[in-house]
């Protein structure tokens, strides 16, 4: 196999991860239609820095390490579980306030830092993406791999995950979208925050040993 076709098929298996659907993706959308196109532009650059870290550490073994030393990955697991129950309790104690109408016209600078960091911090709190990355590395990559591909990886990886969620962004933050969110902002809130907290229950879950839920 080639190495070009090796790199398409490792960036054909990154884009169906990125699009299935997950705590990333009710995050991004949200911020989109509740705050502004720039706020969920920043989420997306925000989920793909995410994603390009934890590939780049997949290259470096981070994911046969998480698998080897059982207690790490299993503490990551419940600390990221905690970060996404945090979020969903965010989100669900914020759903009954009031949207503030003029605040997508003009985000201010820090606000769209925070919506980066928000994000990335969601990305990075699930350790399970290095373990996908490691997976699909490992399943795909040869053993000896060209160079090019591990320069080229890591970068390619970013786009797609920007890319997905710019697309994301664009869609849920036209007026449409927008205007349905305004007019059923609390239930909306409610179950975002809802379904981010059960992921994280479940992460977190899965975090704990074995014996307890025997």
């Amino acid at each position: 196999m080639s190495s070009l076709v090796i790199f398409l098929s490792v960036i054909a298996a990154v884009f169906i991860g990125a699009v299935s659907p997950g705590p990333s993706f009710v995050l991004v959308s949200r911020i989109a239609v509740s705050r502004s196109r720039k706020a969920g532009l920043a989420a997306a650059f925000g989920m793909g820095t995410g994603s390009v870290i934890f590939a780049t550490l997949a290259l470096f073994g981070l994911s046969a390490l998480l698998m080897k030393v059982e207690w790490l990955y299993l503490a990551l697991k419940i600390g990221g579980g905690l970060y996404l129950i945090y979020v969903g309790i965010r989100i669900w104690r914020s759903a009954a306030d009031d949207l503030p109408m003029d605040a997508p016209a003009t985000p201010a600078a820090s606000g769209i830092r925070r919506n980066f960091l928000f994000a990335l911090g969601t990305q990075l709190s699930n350790p399970k993406t290095a373990i996908f990355y490691g997976s699909i590395f490992a399943a795909l990559l040869p053993a000896a791999p060209a160079p090019w591909l591990l320069f080229t990886v890591p970068p390619a990886v970013f786009l797609v995950e920007v890319g997905w969620y710019t697309v994301v962004t664009l869609a849920f933050s036209s007026n449409r979208p927008r205007a349905l969110y305004v007019g059923s902002k609390l239930w909306i809130d409610r179950v975002a925050g809802a379904v981010i907290g059960a992921l994280g229950a479940r992460l977190g879950a899965e975090g704990l040993p074995r014996h307890i839920w025997r």
